[in-house]
């Protein structure tokens, strides 16, 4: 991940003067991604300073949340490998209440506590070698089985929160929980400051607020192989769609694909699966369109339907190996396949 720099790349799309469209862009790069925030329907300074305002906020939460560079996150990792006790900050200990809810929920297939899985696979890092990590190191952290159920909060009395571990192996990287919670806090502030249309992206995770115009937001699925989209549909007002992808983070051996998205149950990239896409809504939506993609992800060809259904999620889409679409009938009403001739196979 890569601090995001207030030149920003800033790029006002303002179709402005009287009767006309207005749409304002910013974009920055954080969480390890492009995102980008669109507003309609503003003058430009009001949509500068709310696009601002966003971007300021996501820097926070990756300062906050980054997992293997200074921070209260890495601070909080430290600690738990002593064996130690640590005070931490509100907003952190619910977010790892949050997490340990979901994790639950998943059956522990969403599993923030195997950071170091995924530092052993080489993805805590900005760059990713072809290198495949010790066997046996694997095999240990496997056994030592670390869960967000080891992670201990106790309130202090000054009104607190402490955090300790009855795991020392636990090591937390929230990577698959942050994006989605950064959008529910755009949409949070861009509500407060009276802006309800905009659509704010990180890396493919989008949440929508009103409408584009007269018309709803129209928002593609990249397709996990070929540049552009793989579909697209019309988002609506407090929609949010995430994907859980082997196409942004990996690495390839001796044609092999490995990705970022590591099954707990073996310690390796879940293999079988290009993408898993879902769509989610109501006050939670951003968040669980990052977290709950992943379950089903790594639950594969044959278990992914019962995941998205556990992880309520009657909207979802999975494209397997091969290329082969697999979806929900609730989903499929929704979408628009750019290639005319494709078939999938349409789940209940």
């Amino acid at each position: 991940m890569i601090r995001l720099r207030i030149l920003l790349l800033a790029t006002a799309l303002l179709l402005g003067a009287c009767g006309k469209e207005q749409l304002y862009q910013e974009q920055g790069y954080v969480f390890g991604t492009l995102v980008d925030v669109s507003i309609y329907g503003e003058e430009e300074p009001r949509a500068r300073q709310a696009a601002s305002a966003v971007l300021h906020e996501f820097q926070r939460l990756h300062d906050l949340l980054h997992a293997w560079q200074p921070s209260e996150l890495s601070e909080l990792n430290a600690a738990f490998a002593k064996g130690e006790t640590r005070t931490v900050m509100p907003e952190l200990a619910a977010m790892l209440r949050d997490a340990a809810q979901l994790s639950a929920q998943s059956g522990g297939l969403f599993n923030p506590a195997i950071g170091g899985l995924i530092e052993a696979w080489g993805f805590q890092a900005d760059e990713f070698k072809p290198v495949l990590p010790d066997a046996e190191k694997i095999a240990a952290l496997v056994r030592a089985n670390p869960q967000m159920s080891d992670i201990v909060l106790s309130p202090t009395n000054d009104g607190g929160t402490t955090a300790s571990s009855r795991n020392q192996a636990v090591r937390l990287d929230l990577g698959g929980y942050a994006k989605g919670y950064a959008l529910d806090r755009a949409a949070e502030l861009l509500r407060k400051r009276g802006i309800r249309n905009a659509l704010v992206n990180i890396g493919g995770n989008i949440i929508a607020l009103g409408q584009h115009g007269k018309r709803a937001w129209r928002v593609g699925i990249q397709h996990p192989r070929k540049p552009g989209a793989l579909a697209t549909l019309e988002l609506h007002d407090g929609e949010a769609i995430g994907t859980s992808g082997d196409y942004q983070r990996y690495f390839e051996l001796e044609g092999r694909r490995y990705s970022h998205l590591i099954d707990p149950r073996s310690g390796y990239p879940a293999q079988g699966v290009q993408a898993l896409t879902v769509l989610t809504r109501g006050p939670r939506a951003g968040l669980l369109s990052d977290a709950s993609s992943k379950p089903p992800f790594l639950a594969g060809t044959t278990g992914w339907r019962a995941a998205a259904a556990q992880m309520n999620l009657p909207e979802a889409l999975l494209v397997d190996a091969q290329g082969n679409i697999h979806l929900t009938a609730a989903l499929q009403k929704r979408l628009e396949f750019t290639d005319k001739e494709m078939r999938a196979e349409v789940v209940p």
